[in-house]
């Protein structure tokens, strides 16, 4: 379920018992090279549609590379991509929908699962997005 900026379960009333259960998060498959190489053009197109606002877009440039350096870290931080998300929402709405179409890029889901459970479950609850789908076994 998700209300507003909360995504996930919640409980609402009294003497409530709630019992949660978790499979085993699956392998995601490394992102490749080629992948990396897509994700980049992406932003550049971003940079782009930048480009055309002009003077209008100042500061932007600046957060638009905070994103990718936080994308493509080793390991991944989504508090940054918190930030340029909410950056652009208020300074730059116009481009918002396409910054926010490059967090939840597949790609970037992956490279943030890569990365481990923590970071997954904070990208999830920040961008209530899904597992991306991998054909791993199960660990």
């Amino acid at each position: 379920m998700q209300a507003g900026d909360v995504a996930g379960q919640f409980v609402v009333g009294a003497h409530n018992t709630v019992i949660r259960s978790e499979r085993p998060r699956e392998l995601v498959e490394p992102v490749t090279d080629a992948q990396l190489a897509e994700l980049r053009q992406e932003f550049e197109r971003v940079r782009v549609q930048l480009a055309e606002l002009g003077t209008g877009g100042r500061g932007a440039e600046e957060r638009l590379d905070e994103l990718e350096e936080a994308v493509t870290a080793e390991e991944p931080d989504v508090s940054v991509m918190v930030y340029v998300r909410n950056w652009f929402l208020r300074t730059l709405p116009a481009l918002a929908g396409a910054v926010t179409t490059l967090i939840s890029d597949p790609v970037v889901g992956q490279l943030v699962y890569q990365a481990g459970d923590q970071l997954a479950l904070e990208y999830d609850r920040q961008f209530g997005t899904q597992r991306p789908e991998s054909n791993a076994p199960n660990r």
